[in-house]
């Protein structure tokens, strides 16, 4: 007899984890599964947002450099007409 009662009562106590949960404790699960997603989604928007601040900082490196080699050549042109013309002033002066 006692044996038949153990028997039952484990058999009661194995029901279906989903049976078991209570509404409290469902709904617990589901803030929880939601605040998960939730997380997941903040995390891919970031990474999104930090490699386009990446790519944007390796764009204005390159450009900064694109602009310094264009000054250079800017300088080095004014140079060279400032030199062409101190030449044609001094052939005329002479």
């Amino acid at each position: 007899m006692l044996g038949t009662l153990l028997i039952l009562a484990s058999l009661a106590g194995c029901s279906r984890e989903e049976e078991a949960v209570g509404p409290a404790q469902r709904a617990g699960k589901a803030l929880d599964d939601a605040g998960a997603k939730v997380t997941r989604q903040l995390d891919n928007e970031l990474a999104k947002a930090d490699r386009a601040a990446r790519e944007a900082r390796d764009k204005i490196k390159d450009a900064t450099q694109d602009a310094k080699g264009g000054l250079k050549r800017a300088t080095e042109e004014v140079g060279r007409k400032v030199e062409d013309a101190g030449e044609k002033i001094q052939d005329a002066a002479d």
